[in-house]
């Protein structure tokens, strides 16, 4: 999802008894890699790459370790790359050396449509059964009614604001697009190309006219109207963040007033005393849920597998989701987390409430919305569009 995703750490050969087919990853319609039918003994090696914070052995915090104790049991000893955005991870996935990824949905559907990951048999997963429903078959981590990966967590991408330089409060997006003259160098946005999702989802209620039904499935000249209105907000944007902990920082000093953030980021700066509150606007939001996906190409795809189900059994995924700062995927896991607020604070459990986010979801030529007599922008035309957004 991110080019820096929260994290405590950055503020402070065995027999297979199928392996997963050789190839280069995709559905089973269009002859990609079958999905793995069992899991046999471990190899020894599972070689990962992560977000910062998933995959902790207590080196950044004695207390975060569910590294060791899962090399413990199975055999399988970690190796995580720690990769700082999702156009990393899809490059590094495209090696071969990597057996599982924590794919964000903006890179989800290029792994698949690339045939850089293979179906995931979630009856190898034990802790599937407990995934929260709202997190299974989604577009962006499924296809043709087959999952491609194990849900990880979600969060809302939340509209935050200095208590005492915006009044009032506000309720909608139309504060950080068409009202953002009011705020000028003060507004801020995450920087990354999947924010123009964030101008299109705006667009469909404050545009009716242009149609957009989804904000990830956008025409030529859907994509255009979004761009526009950017291109109209970066003359008051002050900074682009990526860095979680810089945006807490330009808050607490005001040099950012109000813009887009996370819960996680939010907690931060009230721990820290800055003024600031979060809410989900009404016309919603867009949002992260990441998926463990397994390589086309796995040389340790037991282990991969024996990971997969470890880090959504119930006490891992709630020690990751603490840490991280995000809903955990596992309904037990709220069940499991030092904080009994936790669930509530992420809305975990809250369905009604995540309905209401649009989960990150690559852009394809093919409109994610249904529409067939219309061909869609890709992520490449993003990526180009953002760059011209930015100037």
């Amino acid at each position: 999802m991110r080019n820096a995703k929260p994290w405590k750490a950055a503020v402070a050969a065995g027999v297979l008894l199928l392996a997963v087919a050789c190839g280069s990853g995709g559905g089973k319609d269009d002859q990609g890699p079958a999905e793995q039918r069992s899991v046999g003994k471990g190899e020894g090696r599972v070689d990962i790459i992560a977000w910062a914070g998933y995959a902790e052995d207590g080196s950044n915090d004695p207390k975060a370790d569910w590294v060791h104790p899962f090399e413990k049991r199975t055999g399988c000893r970690v190796n995580t790359k720690i990769a700082g955005t999702s156009d990393e991870m899809v490059a590094l996935m495209k090696t071969g050396e990597y057996d599982t990824v924590s794919a964000s949905g903006d890179a989800t559907l290029r792994l698949i449509t690339a045939k850089d990951v293979a179906p995931v048999n979630t009856r190898l997963v034990p802790h599937y059964r407990d995934i929260f429903p709202g997190l299974k078959m989604r577009p962006f981590n499924s296809r043709n009614g087959q999952m491609y990966g194990i849900p990880h967590g979600r969060g809302a991408n939340l509209l935050m604001y200095r208590t005492d330089r915006v009044s009032p409060a506000p309720d909608s997006w139309k504060a950080v697009f068409d009202g953002a003259a009011r705020y000028p160098g003060k507004v801020t946005a995450y920087d990354s190309p999947i924010y123009i999702a964030d101008a299109a989802l705006y667009l469909m209620t404050a545009r009716p006219e242009l149609g957009i039904k989804d904000p990830y499935a956008l025409d030529q000249r859907q994509l255009a109207a979004a761009v526009a209105l950017l291109k109209k907000q970066r003359r008051y944007i002050g900074e682009y963040w990526s860095d979680y902990q810089k945006e807490v920082t330009a808050f607490k000093g005001g040099d950012s007033v109000i813009g887009t953030t996370w819960q996680v980021i939010a907690n931060t700066a009230t721990a820290e005393k800055a003024p600031v509150k979060a809410v989900l606007p009404k016309e919603g939001a867009t949002g992260w849920s990441d998926t463990w996906m397994v390589s086309a190409r796995a040389r340790h795809p037991n282990c991969a597998y024996k990971w997969l189900d470890w880090i959504v059994s119930p006490k891992v995924n709630a020690q990751v989701a603490e840490y991280f700062g995000e809903a955990p995927a596992n309904a037990k896991a709220c069940r499991e987390t030092t904080d009994p607020h936790h669930c509530a604070m992420y809305h975990a459990a809250d369905e009604g409430y995540y309905r209401r986010v649009h989960f990150w979801t690559t852009p394809v030529p093919q409109c994610l919305d249904g529409r067939t007599d219309v061909k869609c922008t890709d992520y490449a035309q993003w990526t180009r569009a953002w760059t011209e957004i930015k100037g």
